[in-house]
């Protein structure tokens, strides 16, 4: 029963970023809304991070998984992407690099400020 909770928590935040994004017609997606209203509800304190480690902790052992779409997908669209295969492998590169700076900026900043 704790996990369906942990799970009904989520779900409704990201249904109400998905709800905010076609009520205010925003170009930004409605499951980045949803986390960015989660960061805020964390950062609050109205959601504890106790009230979702189990279902977090589930959802990211499982993360492989969510990926299989996308993959297949672009196996079934290889026709399309087989002459620009360089490119895609250049992007995906430099998005890579790009997020492991900015994460290990991140987490040095917030151990910074931790250790105040």
């Amino acid at each position: 029963m704790k996990i369906i909770r942990q799970l009904a928590i989520i779900l409704i935040i990201c249904f109400i970023g998905e709800l905010l994004r076609r009520v205010l017609n925003l170009t930004v997606p409605g499951n980045v809304m949803g986390m960015m209203i989660l960061l805020m509800l964390l950062c609050t304190g109205i959601i504890k991070v106790e009230m979702i480690e189990d279902i977090s902790k589930f959802l990211l052992d499982h993360l492989a998984f969510f990926f299989l779409p996308a993959g297949v997908g672009l196996i079934a669209s290889i026709a399309l992407i087989k002459d620009y295969w360089y490119y895609v492998l250049i992007i995906a590169f430099i998005s890579t690099v790009v997020v492991m700076v900015v994460t290990g900026i991140t987490v040095q900043l917030f151990k910074r400020r931790e250790s105040r």
